[in-house]
């Protein structure tokens, strides 16, 4: 699959004017003198106003250069919702068990300062607007360890110099840099109008396989070491050891050239328009997926999730797919799995939490190629607690991690024998108050030149078949591979 820039239109859309810039000026030098007095540097922003019909991830993917950072997060029939990042003006890493409570603390730091414009002055904003970190976390407290993740530290949050936020008709730009105790301010402006200039109006690229290329389909693993692992992990379960316990598998697809991210990308928000479409790249790989599963979203004092747990396939035949989700909302080893989830969510959001409440029965999620049980859940925060913290009392659900928590996670590397890197790990934004949105990352795949390593799990209960598993896996799995293979 050879590389190809996107198409640009001659269109510039993107820009400040003149106020916006001299307002921009103005932030720059009262950030320079707040950083004078504290001795660090200080984060000075502005956010204006764009077209709402922009392709907002096509322009960030289109301007992007070898060396920059990106992002782009989308769920398209939410009204059209996008939080997309290009460069990085500031970055939050870490690793350990309490990495989201540090990368929280350190985001927090660098809000106190910061010189930005009011949000309340613009209260149709879309969510995302104004300076948003962007990033994720692996699944593991130290996980990324395999040579492909590098670049992709167990915790790690950009803060973009150009980000872009849409959703129901109404769009934002936000410029930030970030403004040292000796900044020059003409030499700050200089370097944002040079960033600017690089974007464009642009379509994203549709898929074109090179016929000279054939790709290279294999598992990381043989298919019966999954299958084994399934039977191991059931006969623990019998055992008493854990309930529920989630394991998953890597396929990897080799091209003779580098993969290109960006058609990738353009297929799966088109496939899965109901999803989390996302995209992390650094120079050196991109991480992209159609995530079904909402992790935590805050708004202010609100928390809402999902519990989503059990899986059937999806049938063209309308009669067919609808007995099919009657089986799966019928079936007790789903059920099982899915209350598990329901549980370990309440039990996570009580004590910080008024009042938690789910729905007294699981709807059926169906996207393209799947349908699954999900629950919504909200909770009324009790105190203001940040996204990410919300985020650490959750991660991981029982859905991609197990029951109980703790016996499950060790468990998970001895049996899988795989680094799952940023696979069912948290993945969105978070702005300077708090809120944000995290959804799970699954339905993923890490480009990395010329390699595709896809990834996909399920639940294991004590009534599970490991061929069963195993042909759910590839059910999953046909959400990317098509598009890669």
């Amino acid at each position: 699959m050879p590389s190809r820039r996107l198409e640009a239109a001659t269109a510039e859309p993107f820009g400040l004017e003149a106020a916006a810039r001299e307002r921009l000026a103005d932030h720059v030098g009262q950030a320079r003198e707040r950083a004078r007095a504290s001795g660090r540097a200080v984060l000075a922003a502005v956010t204006v106003p764009i077209a709402a019909d922009l392709d907002l991830s096509a322009a960030v993917l289109r301007a992007r250069n070898p060396d920059d950072q990106a992002s782009c997060l989308e769920q398209p029939e939410r009204g059209g919702h996008a939080v997309c990042g290009l460069g990085s003006a500031a970055e939050v890493v870490g690793s350990g068990p309490r990495r989201f409570a540090e990368a929280a603390a350190r985001c927090r730091e660098l809000a106190r300062d910061a010189v930005a414009d009011d949000p309340a002055s613009d209260p149709g904003a879309p969510p995302g607007s104004g300076p948003v970190w962007l990033g994720g976390f692996a699944f593991a407290p130290e996980g990324g360890w395999a040579p492909e993740w590098s670049s992709l530290a167990p915790a790690r949050l950009v803060l973009p110099e150009v980000g872009l936020a849409r959703q129901d008709g109404e769009a934002r730009m936000t410029v930030s840099v970030l403004v040292g105790p000796e900044a020059d301010v003409e030499d700050v402006l200089g370097h944002i109008d040079t960033r600017l200039s690089s974007l464009r109006q642009a379509s994203m690229p549709l898929l074109d396989p090179d016929p000279a290329d054939t790709p290279r389909v294999a598992g990381a693993a043989p298919p019966e070491h999954f299958e084994a692992a399934v039977a191991r992990a059931v006969e623990r379960i019998g055992a008493g050891e854990v309930e529920k316990v989630v394991l998953a598998r890597e396929v990897r697809v080799h091209h003779r050239h580098p993969i290109d991210p960006a058609p990738v990308y353009g297929a799966l928000r088109e496939a899965f328009s109901a999803c989390f479409c996302f995209l992390v790249a650094t120079p050196e790989l991109a991480f992209l997926g159609a995530s079904p599963e909402l992790l935590v979203r805050r708004e202010g004092s609100r928390a809402q999730t999902v519990a989503l747990a059990g899986t059937t396939r999806r049938s063209a035949d309308p009669a067919v797919d609808a007995h099919l989700g009657e089986r799966l909302a019928a079936s007790a080893k789903n059920r099982e799995e899915h209350a598990i989830v329901i549980r370990r969510i309440e039990r996570a959001l009580a004590p910080v939490s008024l009042w938690v409440t789910a729905a007294e029965e699981p709807v059926l999620v169906r996207v393209q190629n799947v349908q699954h049980l999900a629950t919504p859940i909200r909770a009324q925060l009790a105190a203001p607690v940040d996204v990410l913290e919300l985020a650490e009392r959750l991660h991981p659900t029982p859905a991609v991690g197990g029951e109980p928590s703790e016996r499950a996670q060790e468990l998970i590397p001895a049996l899988e024998g795989l680094d799952r890197g940023w696979y069912a790990g948290p993945l969105g934004w978070t702005d300077l108050a708090g809120d944000g949105e995290l959804c799970v990352a699954l339905r993923c795949a890490l480009l990395r030149g010329s390699v595709a390593h896809l990834y996909a799990g399920n639940g294991i209960v004590q009534d599970s078949v490991p061929a069963e598993e195993l042909a759910e896996t590839e059910m999953k799995l046909a959400a990317l591979l098509p598009l890669l293979s």
